[in-house]
């Protein structure tokens, strides 16, 4: 298993074409940005918290 042609992309892209319906995609997307967006928000502002918890473990 290596890495993806441009042949298995464009099935697996007929294939998610075919089961969510072209109106449904906009929306995945959009609501994949968005969680993807929270989660490096998150993992951004859960950084200075945990630089400080080491720093006064010393």
């Amino acid at each position: 298993m290596g890495r993806l042609g441009v042949t298995e992309i464009l099935i697996i892209v007929a294939v998610i074409l075919l089961l969510f319906g072209g109106k449904k995609i906009p929306e995945l997307m959009k609501g994949l940005g968005s969680g993807i967006k929270e989660f490096k928000n998150a993992a951004k502002d859960d950084q200075p918290a945990a630089k400080k918890e080491d720093d006064t473990k010393q």
